[in-house]
């Protein structure tokens, strides 16, 4: 992979990662078009990479959120910082439990399936019309819509459908406050990503060759600042109701995806 195809991939991975129009379905989609012929292995290693790069581009973002949780949980109080780690840890349940199971699967789906993610990014416009319609509330994420949430991210391992237009959506939809929903999606995906990064490395999926160092680098790199433009980008058009936009991108995309696999079985 060469150098100007690992920044646009960077770019597309950390702007779709935040942004409700599917990463995963948008890099699959991007590797058509560039002509990814990375072995399995390479490409793993380099999606890999760039889901890392965006998970620390949420950090950052988030880093007084985060430093706050952390110290209220040495402080070892039931208070509102401690419970929403409670409510990620919930959160996390579905996919866990279908990643674990189905990992083979899923990765058999992540395999040039462009009509696949075309249909998926139909679905995903549905969910963010339907999140864009639904009335603002100031309400926080219950524990129960947690565990809910957590099954539209589950869902969301399918290529095509958003990570965070699906759960934002989901939690909007169960009543949450927009800016809350936003920021509880952005931050439950973190652990997952490290905790997927760790499997991949204990299991020896990943294959690191020297000889990719420098794509791989450009890559983060391009994932990681495209990646806090979006994040912060993303946060104020939900807080502004401007999910419909994403809506008609993803129906759009998702119609040239489909009829550009009829064209290229």
């Amino acid at each position: 992979m060469d150098i100007i195809d690992s920044i646009i991939l960077g770019v597309i991975q950390g702007l779709t990662e935040f942004l409700p129009v599917s990463s995963s379905g948008h890099l699959e989609l991007g590797k058509a078009i560039l002509g990814d012929h990375s072995i399995p292995q390479e490409s793993l290693m380099f999606t890999v990479v760039l889901h890392f790069a965006t998970a620390l581009s949420t950090m950052v973002i988030f880093r007084k959120d985060i430093f706050t949780i952390f110290k209220s949980l040495f402080a070892f109080q039931w208070n509102e910082d401690t419970q929403l780690v409670v409510k990620i840890l919930v959160s996390m349940i579905p996919a866990v439990i279908i990643g674990y199971n189905y990992e083979s699967q899923l990765a058999e789906l992540f395999d040039g399936s462009i009509q696949l993610v075309g249909f998926m990014l139909l679905i995903t416009a549905f969910l963010l019309f339907l999140a864009d319609k639904a009335k603002d509330t100031d309400k926080n994420v219950t524990f129960k819509n947690a565990f809910i949430i957590g099954i539209a991210q589950a869902i969301a391992m399918l290529p095509g459908i958003s990570r965070s237009g699906a759960t934002i959506s989901a939690s909007v939809l169960l009543g949450t406050d927009k800016t809350k929903a936003a920021r509880f999606s952005f931050l439950m995906v973190v652990p997952l990503i490290f905790g997927k990064i760790a499997k991949d490395i204990l299991t020896g999926d990943l294959t690191y060759n020297s000889e990719s160092f420098v794509s791989l680098s450009i890559g983060f790199i391009a994932a990681f600042v495209s990646g806090l433009v979006a994040c912060t980008w993303m946060i104020t058009l939900v807080k502004k109701s401007k999910l419909t936009y994403f809506a008609i991108y993803c129906v759009v995309v998702g119609m040239i995806a489909i009829i550009y696999s009829s064209l290229n079985p």
